[in-house]
């Protein structure tokens, strides 16, 4: 597996610990966003925000990755004197929801911040003027007591908005109005691709088989566009965790569909929407492997069964030679075109 996975966790503590004080916004780019009198908008994904909300102002835009194509997109707000700082993401993930990226970036903020941090809140929030078309989530005594940090997320059609906003815990009143505003400030052009989501609940899968699966390579006549992976997703229906796996990066769960012990196997990967999807093939027996990540799906051959986690953990270590190299990939524009390369 290329190493491809990363943390907007981690990129939005690199920013807000870099951050002085505020200046003027920089200019957006212009395939990303497009800076109006008094909003910033990805055009791509009909998503806008006020250049100034809730005692925040925009200062910088871009793109975090994928230059030039649209699909991954920023927006970093400050207070006046830049002690409290948020960022907008946009980013198109070809395996979309919600309800993961908050599973996922809850994760990532009790690992990063410490033992004494306090999930307070982690619930369903209206957002762009409808109700439950938001999880958020707010903790507290992070870095040892010293900050508050909070969240959001949002499914809008192929889209997944993110907000993260974090301050002195002296100031956290400040912070939760600042992330309230930006999801009641957000606008989305067609408010009916707006996701009802609410946060994953999870159970316990019956045991599993640990025999090594075997992978056929897919030749690449074979390979077309992949097919969405035909989980509920948005929190619709609980989950239950088959397995974990363990790599040198982390634990991972084996998630599978409460009662569906045939239907399809993910591995979230972390929280900016990379995700390992063993899908039940419609044509044959055994199940096909993509690694879906932000703008593009990574597609391999066909395995007999499920692989076990310790097969698992050598995929994403980059160990397993079957999985080297991917035998197509699927690049998404943010038009929602798809180019599949071999």
């Amino acid at each position: 597996m290329p190493k491809c996975a990363r943390s907007f966790v981690t990129a939005f503590l690199s920013a807000a610990f870099c951050l002085a004080v505020p200046s003027l916004a920089q200019a957006a780019d212009g395939e990303a966003w497009t800076p109006t009198q008094d909003a910033i908008r990805a055009d791509a994904a009909g998503i806008s925000l006020p250049q100034t909300v809730a005692g925040l102002s925009l200062s910088k835009s871009g793109e975090a990755s994928n230059g030039g194509r649209a699909v991954d997109n920023y927006a970093q707000y400050l207070s006046e004197d830049g002690a409290i700082q948020a960022t907008l993401y946009v980013y198109l993930p070809t395996y979309a929801d919600a309800s993961l990226a908050a599973y996922m970036t809850d994760k990532a903020v009790m690992e990063r911040f410490g033992a004494k941090t306090r999930r307070t809140a982690y619930a369903s929030a209206p957002a762009a003027g409808r109700a439950d078309s938001a999880i958020r989530a707010v903790y507290d005594d992070a870095a040892d007591g010293a900050l508050t940090t909070a969240a959001g997320f949002i499914h809008a059609g192929r889209w997944i908005v993110k907000i993260r906003i974090t301050g002195p815990t002296e100031r956290r009143a400040e912070v939760l109005n600042g992330l309230d505003g930006m999801l009641a400030g957000l606008s989305v052009d067609d408010p009916a691709t707006l996701h009802a989501t609410t946060p994953a609940s999870f159970a316990a899968c019956p045991a599993a088989p640990t025999t090594d699966a075997r992978l056929t390579p897919a030749k690449a006549t074979e390979q077309a566009v992949p097919q969405d992976v035909l989980i509920p997703r948005d929190g619709k229906d609980a989950l239950c965790v088959r397995g974990t796996v363990t790599t040198a990066e982390g634990r991972y769960d084996m998630l599978q569909q409460v009662g569906r012990s045939d239907g399809a196997i993910i591995v979230p990967v972390d929280d900016s929407g990379t995700v390992l999807a063993f899908d039940p093939a419609t044509d044959a027996q055994g199940y096909k492997l993509s690694i879906h990540m932000v703008g593009q799906t990574d597609l391999y051959g066909l395995y007999d069964r499920v692989p076990n986690p310790h097969q698992i953990a050598a995929i994403l270590d980059g160990k397993d030679p079957q999985t080297a190299q991917a035998a197509a990939v699927a690049t998404y524009a943010a038009n929602g075109d798809v180019t599949l390369s071999r």
